[in-house]
């Protein structure tokens, strides 16, 4: 066969399978197979040296030529392919300006954490620094340091999750008030929030976790009127003002004396209602004067110095402050909850 009409069959096959070629990969495909090295068109300029010398100038011309053209087609083909899937990107990727935005779900934060803020920027305006600390405690800062001795009713293990016989749940935040007497020279003045764990049976008032925040001052002079001070203060910034504290006498080992607090039933301001059941008051927290012997423990001299603690559950905080009736709406999850407090 002669080299022209090798080139012309060469060229209807190389139209023919650009033709079908869907990408750039089978187009390349194409141009290696035909125009390549080891391709049909090298092969015919190798060939050569089998013509006459007479015959080999107007062949080597026409192979050339030959390669321009088909590398010409290619590019164009090429050129086409990108038109199309550029065509095909737009179509596909196209944004109809004209429909309402689907708005992305915002959520909220939970009640809970939303009194924790709200308290700990509370009593952080009040000069208290904020310190936390691991839920897996030792023994000897969760009970012997608060005064509990080993024969206390609090250690049973109806009321307390045990690791092992030395490591517990912590069941209050008090063992960061004893770690920072420990390891601060007075004056102190700090509050712990924090979740807790105690062995309780879950229903609208109890759950095995919850939460808390403690506070603690130590400091020369201190007394139960700075303590009903600091805790008015907070009732007045949590509940709006005219809300206020009544003390009753209570026991706590790590306080004497220890208090019961009740602050003003913030429903009624006082004139009595079905939350309070007609008396105005609603229990809420506890607290009192740091007990000597915890000082001493901690290495501070109670002949110099004296301070007060108190406690607050953040969930009957949040339960009050919001008017939810059972406790276990708070841990649900249930998103038709949550979302009342966006």
């Amino acid at each position: 066969m002669e080299i022209k009409e090798m080139i012309s069959d060469l060229r209807t096959r190389m139209q023919s399978e650009m033709a079908s070629a869907e990408n750039k990969q089978a187009l390349e495909d194409i141009r290696v197979r035909m125009l390549g090295k080891k391709g049909e068109l090298t092969a015919m300029l190798r060939s050569l040296g089998q013509l006459s010398p007479e015959e080999r100038p107007a062949a080597g011309q026409l192979i050339n030529e030959a390669r321009e053209r088909f590398t010409g087609m290619i590019e164009q083909r090429s050129a086409e392919l990108k038109a199309l899937e550029r065509a095909a990107a737009l179509k596909s990727e196209t944004i109809d300006v004209t429909q309402p935005a689907q708005m992305p779900e915002i959520g909220s934060k939970h009640p809970i954490h939303r009194v924790m803020d709200e308290m700990v920027e509370c009593f952080m305006g009040m000069g208290f620094e904020v310190l936390e600390g691991p839920e897996v405690e030792l023994d000897h800062y969760n009970f012997e340091l608060m005064n509990i001795p080993k024969n206390h009713p609090a250690r049973d293990a109806q009321d307390t999750f045990y690791v092992d016989d030395n490591i517990v749940l912590r069941t209050h935040t008090s063992p960061m008030q004893a770690r920072a007497m420990l390891s601060r020279k007075p004056p102190i003045r700090v509050i712990c929030p924090g979740r807790v764990y105690r062995a309780d049976e879950v229903d609208a008032t109890h759950s095995p976790v919850f939460h808390q925040m403690e506070g603690l001052v130590v400091d020369k002079d201190v007394n139960m009127a700075d303590l009903r001070g600091t805790l008015n203060a907070f009732a007045e910034k949590i509940y709006g003002k005219g809300i206020t504290t009544r003390f009753r006498p209570s026991f706590f080992p790590f306080t004497e004396p220890s208090t019961e607090v009740d602050l003003t039933c913030s429903n009624c301001h006082g004139a009595g209602c079905r939350i309070c059941k007609g008396t105005g008051w609603i229990e809420v927290l506890g607290g009192g004067m740091v007990n000597p012997k915890v000082l001493e423990m901690c290495g501070i001299d109670s002949s110099v110095y004296s301070g007060f603690a108190f406690g607050i559950g953040l969930e009957r905080i949040a339960m009050l402050r919001y008017g939810i009736k059972d406790m276990r709406l708070l841990y649900e999850g249930d998103v038709r909850f949550l979302g009342q407090f966006r």
